[in-house]
This record gives C-alpha cells, structure tokens and sequence, in this order.
C-alpha cells in the first residue's frame, strides 16, 4: 500500500480507503462484510469511510464491529452527516443541532470516540452555512472531529466555506468527497483547480463507476447474477451507465489497453484516478474479499502518458464533464 497526505494536511491515509456505501448492513451479509475489511487490512489499508445515511446507521454498526479490536491510532475513520436519519423535522441537513447529534449517534455505531474526518454529506441550501461551520469547529474543539470535509460540494459552495473560516478563525476544511472516474470527471474544470490552490485533496468514490468499469457488463446480456445492476434495490444506481450499450462497448475496448499496463480493467480504473495529484484516496466497495484483493493492487501504480490519452480516445464523448451535474438537493427538509 502507498500512502499519501489528505490536502495540506499532515494527516497520512491510505491511497486507496475502503468504502462501504450499499454494501455492509444491506447488500451483502455480516460474514462476508466481516472478510472483506479483514481483507482491506491485511492489503495494508488503513482508511475506512462510510456514512451515517448508508443502511440507516447499519453500515457504521458492522464497520465498527469489523474493526473491533485494531488499534485505533492505527486507523482513519472518516463519516458523514447530511441525509435524513428519521422522520422528525431535524432528523436531516447540517443545522447544528442535526450535526451535533448525528455525531454523537456515529462515534456510538462505530465504537469509537472520535472521528479523523467529519464530512458534510452535501450542501445544505436551507441552513446558513456560518452556523454549518460553527458546529464543526465545536466538535473540533471537543476532539470528537480531527478534520472536517465536504462531500459533492460545487466550487463555489467549497469557496464560501473556506472563507468563512477564515473570516471567523475556524479550522478550515480539508477535503471534498466527489464522484470521480474515467467516466465522471465532472470536478476536473473548476473544483480541482480550487482545492489545488488551497490545500483540499479529494477523497473520491466510485473509480471503477459501480462495476462499469470493471468490464463485467457486457454490450447485449443480461446483468451477472449478484451484480449491483442485477440487485432490484440497486441496480437503479447504475442503470444509465448498464444501458448504455455504445458505452459498454468502448468500456469492453479498454480491457487490451489494461492488459498491455499489466493490470486488469479494475485496477486500471482504480490506477488512473490516483494518477490526478489532488487526489488523495480512492474509495473501493466490494462484495467479495477477492474484489479488495484485486482493487489494491493498483496502488503504487504509474500509468505512462500515452496510455493515459488512448483511454481518452477510446471513451470520447461518453465522458461527463459539465461541473453543474455536481448537485444538492434544494430543500433538504422537504424530503
């Protein structure tokens, strides 16, 4: 495992962080969610991150039972706060008195009294963002947080926040969560340059694009059995990207570009996101220990240019790179 520096930061994560959105506590059993961390450890990751949201707390419980056990100082725990976690009128959204509770709720399902980084799941239209920034530099102040960050924020919206900070003495944030893939390069154009110049790395989820890019979905079949596209409670997470067949196509195309670098089309997704220097960590899931197994051996991996630019020529226009499709939904309390 190679490691890197979060931002500016003097915190050292894992360049590739173990993920658990759709899998422990809802897609996969405790058993083999149990196997797959043990996995991720044994590669020599050492930065899990999750969510309050994912499974409605149950993902934070099995994480926290998975790594029962390990020495703590050895770890970075990264969660998140933001989506609804009940009914009530402040079960949701970043006032204070959701983060505040909503940490102390996190820190209890993973076993642990304290966080290294705090992440704000999405922007929140309806809460001024001054009170947003007060809460977690509480918690800073508290120790209950190390680090805080974002996640999909827009440049804008990281901007504001960063001056705030500034403005009020607060720690600063860190770090953005974005999508990002060979797919998805939405913040390449504005959020990227952003976090550059002021020290934020991105933490960035999905590189192999739920499985596209693993080259498993082939142009004119049916979905494998136990795929994502294939689970009735997921599969809509992927379908735009699963019915595309021109894109399943080209994405069959990158397989002999992948084995030329000595790597599968897993790897090669996974390689070439840590290829973007203000990357700091790509976020694998998986559903089979075997699954980490492979993933992690793209760390440490450099890819040459020329190969970097026949990926581009073979994907063409099926990449996304409007930075506007990085959206929060507009009124959180609504929902």
């Amino acid at each position: 495992m190679d490691f890197r520096h979060l931002g500016s930061t003097g915190l050292i994560i894992s360049e590739i962080a173990y993920g658990n959105w759709l899998t422990h506590g809802s897609q996969v059993e405790e058993e083999t969610a149990l196997a797959c961390v043990r996995a991720a450890l044994d590669a020599g990751i050492t930065t899990f991150d999750t969510a309050d949201v994912y499974a409605q707390g149950r993902a934070e419980e099995v994480l926290g039972r998975a790594l029962k056990g390990e020495r703590r100082d050895g770890l970075e725990i990264f969660s998140k706060v933001f989506w609804p976690m009940g009914e009530g009128r402040n079960d949701k959204g970043l006032s204070r008195k959701h983060i505040i509770r909503g940490v102390e709720d996190s820190l209890r399902r993973l076993g642990t009294d304290y966080l290294d980084l705090y992440q704000a799941h999405r922007f929140d239209y309806t809460t001024p963002l001054e009170e947003t920034m007060r809460a977690f530099e509480d918690l800073v102040r508290q120790g209950k947080v190390l680090y805080v960050g974002v996640s999909e924020w827009r440049a804008e919206e990281i901007e504001r926040a960063l001056r705030i900070a500034d403005e009020m003495g607060f720690d600063r944030i860190v770090s953005n969560q974005p999508q990002y893939n060979m797919l998805w390069r939405v913040i390449e154009s504005e959020v990227v340059p952003l976090c550059e110049r002021e020290g934020l790395g991105q933490i960035v989820w999905s590189p192999i694009a739920g499985g596209v890019l693993s080259g498993k979905y082939k142009p004119g079949r049916e979905a494998p059995a136990g795929s994502r596209a294939a689970d009735p409670k997921h599969g809509h997470f992927v379908a735009g990207l699963t019915g595309d067949e021109a894109l399943l196509e080209k994405v069959q195309r990158l397989e002999p570009l992948a084995a030329e670098a000595g790597l599968s089309l897993p790897q090669l997704a996974v390689a070439w996101v840590l290829q973007n220097s203000n990357v700091s960590a790509a976020i694998i899931g998986a559903s089979r220990p075997e699954q980490v197994e492979d993933n992690v051996q793209a760390a440490g991996v450099k890819l040459e240019a020329d190969l970097l630019a026949r990926i581009d020529g073979v994907l063409g226009e099926s990449v996304k790179r409007d930075p506007a499709l990085t959206v929060s939904p507009e009124n959180v309390r609504g929902r």
